[in-house]
């Protein structure tokens, strides 16, 4: 089997520090001669958009990318060069795989040996530290890509390799079990709704927070057994406890990227509950009482994407028919239109890039 590579290729590239994202049309591709062993080339699909591409953008987080750089982390293609000497690997050439945040770890040292890859003292992410998904042709490692079953549409499978695997991996960790209440504010969101459909999946007793009928009918008809909305509601805490048995959630996932989604789950969880923090405000602190977060034995964890393990599994659950995603198809030329539209919270869902327009 052999392809024919381009020399040339489209994608959009974050030129320097704090500069606007440029589409060009002449960025040069890696050719399959100029890997290395356990690199692989793959011709993408399609790629998502997430709020973290915004903050790569814009570099507003307390650490910066390399630029230039071209950006993206949520990407499906067919893999079309894998580099010569490489180690036999689980991928092979014409496989359709995923290119995810976590695009190489070593899977040698402690934090790999402990299902912690994305922590790696040499991990490197794709569209922050080597290039991503907003192109044509992307350059990975093939331990790391993730297969993409058949039954799985590429368009789907883009917004589950981060936004998918990130709420899949907080559920998991989360400490809570079969029949224990989850909450999940920013339930009818991008995020909130896959988290809705993971946890049901996973035998949790869900309890949705948003705003509005239309995310209202669309958490229930996820699974959610219960639904608040927040902006009707004068009083939350007792809302969401009154919902949980009068007692409070065993957990909260929060998803938001604003530090309010924070403020008060504390004060709802039930003694001995997890906070898991997945959202990534710019720049916030997490404000929580320390007196009840002893009193009340809450655990506070902060959950970064997955690992390979979770990021497989989070794919298998959707391939099984269990997780659907909502998402908007667009071009990669729409890219800045995206940007401006997530800055200004006009996204609902998910957005997915069609890289051939």
């Amino acid at each position: 089997m052999s392809y024919q590579i381009p020399k040339t290729q489209f994608a959009a590239v974050i030129p320097g520090p704090k500069q606007s994202v440029v589409l060009e049309r002449n960025v040069p591709v890696i050719q399959p001669s100029e890997l290395k062993p356990g690199q692989c080339l793959v011709k993408m699909i399609c790629t998502g958009v997430c709020h973290t591409d915004l903050h790569v953008s814009k570099q507003d987080w307390p650490i910066n990318a390399v630029t230039p750089l071209i950006g993206g982390h949520e990407g499906v293609g067919e893999i079309v060069a894998i580099a010569e000497n490489s180690e036999p690997s689980s991928v092979k050439l014409g496989q359709r795989v995923g290119i995810k945040w976590l695009a190489y770890c070593c899977r040698d040292c402690e934090l790999c040996r402990k299902g912690l890859e994305q922590n790696c003292a040499h991990v490197k992410n794709s569209g922050f530290t080597v290039n991503g998904t907003f192109a044509q042709y992307v350059v990975s490692w093939v331990h790391c890509v993730t297969p993409i079953p058949d039954n799985l549409d590429s368009f789907a499978a883009a917004s589950l390799l981060c936004a998918g695997v990130t709420v899949y991996r907080a559920i998991k960790y989360s400490d809570v079990r079969i029949g224990n209440w989850i909450v999940i504010p920013g339930a009818g969101g991008g995020l909130g709704h896959l988290a809705v459909q993971y946890a049901v999946a996973m035998g949790m007793r869900v309890v949705a927070i948003d705003t509005g009928a239309e995310k209202e009918r669309l958490c229930l008809d996820l699974g959610a057994e219960k639904w608040i909305d927040f902006k009707r509601t004068t009083d939350l805490v007792k809302a969401i406890k009154e919902a949980c048995d009068g007692r409070g959630a065993h957990a909260a996932v929060v998803t938001s990227p604003y530090s309010e989604g924070y403020a008060q789950a504390v004060d709802y969880l039930r003694p001995g509950g997890t906070l898991m923090a997945v959202g990534i405000p710019a720049d916030a602190s997490l404000d929580a009482s320390i007196f009840w977060t002893v009193i009340k034995n809450i655990s506070i964890k902060g959950s970064l994407v997955g690992n390979r393990q979770d990021s497989i599994e989070a794919i298998e659950i959707a391939a099984s028919g269990k997780v659907k995603v909502k998402y908007a198809l667009k071009g990669l030329t729409e890219l800045q239109q995206v940007y401006h539209d997530l800055e200004e919270g006009k996204v609902a869902g998910r957005v997915v890039l069609d890289v051939s327009r």
